[in-house]
């Protein structure tokens, strides 16, 4: 009789930045999962646009546009608190003080524009670099899946090393010339 364990998590995961943890739901169902990679990716679609030889053309709201699609997929994956904290946007004054929070950008747009001297930002401002390194801890968590992978070594397939040392100059055997008959 052939037997299957399959345990389902129950705990979040978590992605530490600094002193705040992102916490992400213990389990996606492919669908969701799928569907929200495919929103993302549209959205990418959309701002692939951007000629790094000419930077004269660069769109700063199709970036930005790119980062809030960022932020709204990963927030699909988090739990409720996590995912607020996230998609924030904050008004803010000179001074650095939060006037008003919304999560929809339009409308953070509209009241900044309202407001003399106010700009909108990120509630919890993440570096590219950062953003990215969780979008892939998310994707091979959600989508690759690292317990559904074959449990071999990842260098059961790699070549073996070279040997140490120099190479050496000699012929081998089998491309020296052997004589034909008849030459």
């Amino acid at each position: 009789m052939a037997r299957k364990k399959i345990t389902l998590n129950t705990e979040p995961h978590v992605v530490e930045i600094g002193d705040t943890e992102l916490l992400f739901v213990p389990e996606v169902m492919g669908d969701e999962f799928v569907e929200a990679f495919g929103e993302l990716k549209e959205a990418q679609k959309a701002a692939s646009g951007i000629d790094l030889d000419d930077l004269s053309t660069l769109d700063p709201a199709m970036i930005r546009g790119a980062a809030r699609a960022m932020r709204a997929f990963l927030a699909r994956l988090m739990l409720p608190e996590t995912a607020d904290l996230f998609t924030r946007l904050d008004v803010v004054d000179r001074a650095g003080t939060v006037l008003e929070s919304f999560h929809d950008q339009d409308e953070a747009k509209a009241f900044a524009e309202e407001h003399e001297g106010t700009k909108v930002v990120d509630a919890f401002p993440l570096p590219d670099r950062h953003m990215i390194t969780v979008m892939e801890f998310v994707v091979e968590l959600y989508g690759a899946g690292a317990e559904e992978r074959p449990p071999t070594s990842s260098s059961a397939s790699s070549k073996p090393s070279p040997k140490g040392g120099r190479r050496g100059m000699g012929v081998s055997p089998s491309r020296v010339s052997t004589p034909a008959s008849g030459r």
